[in-house]
């Protein structure tokens, strides 16, 4: 049995996990952000496992924000900030006795994919992930990449968009993690055009569901914006498949489950694909398929767990 654990910004959630991916008790309970705190809770939750278990733990899987390095240290853990410069790997393992492997929470949902996904038996893909930026995951040869310092994967930093003028301002709110990830890129993106609309009939809303349902019915507000969502991602993911050459691209994130969502992108992809004239040459016969993620909630701690089997030699 391994403890898999997923820690967001909001909530952790957990999971007794077998061998084979099948979780056979969870829970969740409100992230604490200062380290003495956040480590108490994992390490109860653990010792309660090694309590209640009738099989030997051995080992834990943490899925966390951030850029983590392969030692466990965390450069950064996204919004949970006093986690920053802390060892989790190392000061969780003295406390509990058992080995323990902390990975990126969007690595971990692109290789949970790969073990009860909807990348099963594929050698090289990518996996990206919209929140509230645009995280993920590479995978080559089967193995995750998670580059020098672990922050592979962070493909919500590529700056797709023209820079400011002034040569001195920040770019950032020009990267895809501000254009296109799901709260800027269409929350935000749609309650400031409503701004300028007098007469809108639309409240506000911080639902994307909500938008592409509205774009859906033929809200011309809606649509522009989903349509400059759309081509904002597309943008991106032709430049990923132009560096990496995967076999299929899967996206992920709680927007991923909405059908209308994956179809338009889909169609966006292709459109975007017949304007670059070297690229449209190779469609249909190199350029990756999009698809949605199959697992959900679960995934990061299930990618979480496969890691640390990985780590102990227990998978290929």
């Amino acid at each position: 049995m391994f403890v898999g654990i997923d820690i967001g910004g909001t909530s952790i959630k957990y999971g007794l996990v077998t061998l084979e991916g099948q979780i056979v008790s969870k829970g969740m309970m409100p992230t604490r952000y200062e380290p003495d705190e956040l480590l108490v809770d994992l390490e109860s939750v653990i010792e309660a496992y090694q309590a209640d278990s009738k099989q030997e733990i051995l080992g834990v899987g943490i899925s966390a924000p951030g850029t983590i390095k392969p030692n466990g240290y965390m450069v950064t853990a996204g919004a949970i900030k006093p986690m920053y410069g802390v060892n989790l790997k190392e000061r969780l393992e003295a406390l509990v006795d058992l080995p323990v492997n902390v990975i990126n929470d969007g690595n971990a949902v692109a290789i949970a994919e790969h073990w009860l996904g909807n990348a099963i038996g594929i050698a090289n893909y990518i996996c990206v992930v919209l929140g509230t930026g645009m995280g993920g995951g590479i995978v080559i040869n089967h193995q995750l990449y998670s580059g020098a310092h672990g922050m592979a994967g962070e493909f919500g930093y590529m700056v797709t968009q023209d820079l400011p003028s002034d040569p001195l301002a920040d770019i950032e709110p020009k990267s895809l993690n501000f254009t296109a990830s799901v709260i800027n890129g269409i929350c935000v993106a749609y309650n400031n055009a409503l701004q300028g609309m007098e007469d809108s009939s639309h409240e506000a809303t911080m639902d994307a569901r909500e938008v592409i349902s509205r774009a859906k019915q033929g809200d011309e507000i809606a649509l522009s914006v989903m349509s400059a969502f759309y081509e904002k991602i597309s943008v991106g993911l032709l430049n990923l498949v132009g560096v990496f050459d995967p076999e299929i691209v899967i996206i992920g994130g709680g927007i991923s489950a909405n059908e209308d969502f994956i179809k338009a992108l889909r169609e966006s992809f292709k459109a975007i694909q017949r304007r670059h004239a070297s690229v449209e040459f190779l469609m249909d016969k190199t350029i990756a398929e999009i698809k949605p993620a199959k697992l959900t909630n679960d995934a990061g701690l299930l990618g979480a767990v496969y890691q640390i089997q990985s780590v102990l030699g227990l998978v290929n």
